[in-house]
């Protein structure tokens, strides 16, 4: 395996960006993309060091495709 999906996930209100892989129990903090990212190589690296490889390897689902759509909720609700 060679990649992962990493979400990065920015903060509206405080600024800066988490990041995690959705399927390991793993997140990084930063004020950039990069150093959201950075810092969850070591949340990982930890991860793996406390669960091992295996643990972490058998967490992971194929990638599935994911699209942002522009949808409003609140049209989706009858008045």
């Amino acid at each position: 395996m060679k990649g992962l999906v990493v979400e990065l996930i920015p903060d509206p209100d405080e600024g800066g960006y988490t990041a995690r892989v959705p399927d390991i129990p793993a997140y990084g903090e930063g004020n950039t993309e990069d150093e959201a990212v950075s810092d969850l190589k070591e949340a990982l690296r930890g991860y793996v060091e406390a669960f091992g490889l295996d643990d972490a390897l058998s967490r992971i689902n194929a990638p599935c495709a994911i699209r942002e759509l522009d949808i409003e909720l609140s049209d989706l609700v009858s008045a």
